[in-house]
């Protein structure tokens, strides 16, 4: 048998040629439909990757229109199936209209078996090379966030959000305090992007106004003292990549002119050159500012703004991400546990606890770096919110769970509020406060008397 996951599909409604096609390619795994019915049966039941079939099927053996359309159904199924068709010696303009309609080979009957296993094998490899091709892609797709770490709804939001983005050109500007991962989205952008050039990021805050341009921009030979040798900025670094602008509204006001003009024209001029120089190169921004007051404070564009903000997307911060703090946690203890070869490190109770409320100020940045120093400094393999360096958590010594998870509790306190805003709105009056929760007054009675409510 051969290695394929799917069988083969042999479709003919001659009995005996159909066995002796099964016969043929005895080391393929097949299943076989003596008519267009069956035959799309087994393509939605088996999934084959290849099929041969017969153009002549019942209820009319002597013209191909069943043929036509059975091939014609099948590929609507699956656009990726490879369909070998059998054909008479003096049917060749059948085979060749059906391959135009998207057959993938044809075959003259009587056939010999090695040209017709070799057909199929050829077929097969085909189509197993195409599906992991396909499979590739998806990999590609979704491997694009791989950085990001996330259950919470809004974040995975975005992530689908910076994924339709990508494949465009558009200025993206990521917009959320330090330390939420505006690098590892744009990092994000450029991965499932189809751009093959680098991705580069700058820091404007972190390079000092007078070498920013020539960080930017590149500079010519004897463009200033010390220009020994003409340099490329990054700008041109990341031809037919994607470059970053971390903290973009730190950039120089004297600056911002000089990058409008690119973004309008995708033309730069390095310092102490003269000749324009043009540049293919996607643009993503990030800041934890607020541009539009720096905009108001005359600190920054209004036009170079709106260049930039063609998408605006948000980013929350650790703590309105609900459960992120400790699935995040959980990661960084197990990559830093393997760098430290302290694989057997975990939580206590506690510190999931004091993870969970603490409010994480520097968000993803800060939780990594308490995460890092405590799989380094802690004495024992069990980390307690001390070892974190966090404050004592709520409730510790209380259980193991915190009391706020368990769903009856909730269940209970949610049901305890909304009946005593339906009685609140109906006045207290029983028959109305139930038509406003939409149960029976019986049952509001019981929920009434279960829940202490008077």
């Amino acid at each position: 048998m051969t290695q394929s996951s799917t069988p083969l599909l042999i479709v003919e409604d001659d009995l005996a040629l159909q066995k002796q096609i099964k016969w043929s390619l005895d080391r393929f795994e097949s299943v076989t439909a003596s008519d267009r019915e069956s035959a799309l049966l087994q393509v939605r039941r088996h999934q084959p990757a290849v099929v041969t079939m017969d153009l002549g099927l019942p209820p009319d053996p002597d013209s191909v229109s069943e043929g036509m359309k059975l091939l014609e159904q099948m590929l609507a199924i699956d656009p990726a199936l490879k369909v070998i068709v059998l054909t008479g010696q003096n049917d060749q303009a059948n085979a060749l209209r059906a391959v135009a309609s998207g057959a993938y080979d044809f075959l003259a009957k009587p056939f010999d078996p090695a040209v017709l296993n070799f057909a199929v094998d050829r077929a097969l490899r085909l189509a197993e090379l195409q599906a992991e091709n396909r499979r590739l892609q998806t990999l590609q797709s979704s491997d694009a966030m791989a950085g990001l770490i996330t259950r919470d709804a809004e974040m995975l939001r975005i992530a689908r959000m910076t994924e339709r983005v990508a494949s465009s050109n558009a200025t993206v500007l990521l917009l959320g305090e330090s330390g939420t991962g505006k690098e590892v989205l744009s990092q994000g952008v450029h991965t499932a992007s189809k751009r093959t050039g680098r991705f580069v990021a700058i820091n404007c805050a972190a390079i000092p106004e007078n070498l920013l341009e020539s960080e930017l921009f590149g500079y010519e030979k004897g463009a200033f003292t010390g220009a020994n040798k003409t340099t490329p900025g990054k700008i041109e670094t990341a031809h037919t990549g994607t470059l970053m602008l971390d903290e973009i509204g730190d950039l120089p006001h004297s600056l911002q002119a000089k990058l409008l003009r690119f973004l309008q024209q995708r033309t730069i001029e390095r310092l102490g050159g003269r000749s324009e120089i043009p540049v293919d190169v996607r643009v993503v921004c990030a800041t934890h500012q607020d541009l539009k007051a720096l905009i108001a404070e005359g600190r920054f564009r209004e036009d170079l703004y709106y260049r930039l903000a063609e998408i605006v997307i948000n980013i929350p911060p650790l703590r309105a991400r609900a459960g992120d703090a400790v699935l995040l946690a959980h990661s960084f203890l197990r990559r830093f546990a393997q760098e430290q070869r302290r694989d057997s490190m975990s939580f206590a109770p506690d510190a999931l606890r004091a993870i969970e409320q603490y409010p994480w100020p520097g968000n993803v940045r800060e939780l990594v770096n308490a995460i890092k120093r405590a799989s380094i400094m802690a004495e024992g393999n069990r980390l307690g919110f001390d070892d974190l360096g966090l404050p004592a958590p709520e409730d510790t010594g209380a259980g193991n769970e915190r009391s706020d998870l368990d769903l009856r509790a909730v269940r209970d306190a949610a049901e305890r509020q909304a009946i005593t805003q339906a009685l609140a709105r109906s006045n207290g009056n029983i028959v109305k406060a139930s038509e406003i929760l939409g149960v029976s007054r019986p049952t509001l009675y019981d929920l009434m008397r279960r829940l202490a409510i008077k």
